[in-house]
């Protein structure tokens, strides 16, 4: 008895994140059926639908009875477009993901651009960069030179389309709203990183999901990414030394405060209030120093583990190619 030849995979998982996209969907599907009429079977669509309250589910629904590389996942509740992507990931079968929006601000027309560099393996990574009006260009320029300056990336716009090999994905942390510094983390474990230019064009349908508000958590995960970055795995670095460098000041403090009193007979409070505080932050940081290397090495267990296991499924799954 002979066994029926496996299903060909795709090579491309365009990831799609949608919440409340129920009008822009039917639009985009059709643009991409477009696009992949070229070569039959290299793509495939996941949308993710990110707990829409309007009628994406049922839209979908109808769209997968119409094209058949569209497949899609829907989570209960709003995650977010990290979970998003992380959900797509594990849904797709591609070797090079693709994320982008469903909002049609980008053509599904220029996904090629930001495959085939990949395909030929010119890069690990592509970004797109901007190209058009912009509502929140001054924002978005004031975020990507930080980015610039503080992680020395190669390319200008970070906050945009992207696509990546399979492995990119999998090396990230999963971290809520940590999508925006995909570029970041994986210059930084050695993946190559390119940019295309990409046209953006007004929303079709529906209205942003983000404002003003998302600026300041914006900031604070530029700062986490930065430690994690620079001091994840050797956190004592960090809180050891600005523990010392306190102690040190309190010791040096106490020294001046005691030659105070011996020369002048006199004691003076804020000195003493000075060592007190210097001496039991330094202790708190250097502490912090010791829980936090414990907990570096946890994660570095854990990342083993991991990495066993997606060799083993890559085993598994090329088996059955």
């Amino acid at each position: 008895m002979t066994s029926l030849p496996a299903a060909r995979l795709p090579r491309v998982s365009v990831l799609v994140p949608a919440k409340d996209e129920a009008e822009n969907l039917p639009e985009f599907m059709r643009q991409a059926a477009e696009v992949f009429a070229a070569e039959p079977g290299k793509y495939e669509v996941v949308v993710i639908d990110d707990g829409s309250t309007d009628a994406t589910a049922t839209v979908l629904a109808e769209l997968e009875t119409k094209y058949p590389f569209l497949r899609s996942v829907r989570h209960r509740t709003r995650r977010g477009i990290a979970d998003a992507l992380r959900t797509g990931y594990v849904h797709s079968r591609g070797d090079v993901l693709v994320f982008y929006p469903a909002d049609l601000q980008f053509k599904p027309e220029d996904i090629p651009k930001l495959v085939e560099p990949i395909l030929a393996g010119e890069f690990d990574m592509m970004t797109g960069r901007k190209e058009g009006e912009y509502e929140k260009a001054f924002v978005s320029g004031i975020y990507n030179g930080l980015s610039r300056k503080l992680f020395d990336v190669p390319v200008r716009d970070l906050n945009s389309v992207k696509a990546y090999r399979r492995e990119v994905m999998a090396a990230l942390p999963v971290r809520p709203d940590w999508h925006r510094y995909m570029i970041v983390v994986a210059a930084h474990r050695g993946f190559t990183v390119g940019e295309t230019p990409i046209p953006l064009y007004p929303r079709m349908a529906g209205k942003s999901k983000f404002g003003l508000s998302r600026i300041p958590v914006g900031v604070l995960d530029m700062l986490a990414v930065w430690f994690e970055l620079r001091f994840a795995r050797k956190p004592l670095l960090f809180f050891g030394i600005l523990g010392a460098a306190l102690f040190f000041i309190g010791v040096l403090t106490g020294v001046v405060a005691v030659l105070y009193r011996i020369i002048a007979g006199v004691g003076f409070r804020p000195l003493l209030t000075l060592v007190e505080v210097c001496l039991l932050l330094g202790s708190v940081f250097f502490a912090t120093g010791l829980l936090a290397e414990l907990m570096a090495a946890q994660r570095a267990e854990i990342a083993e583990l991991r990495r066993r296991v997606e060799e083993l499924v890559g085993r598994d799954t090329d088996s059955l190619r």
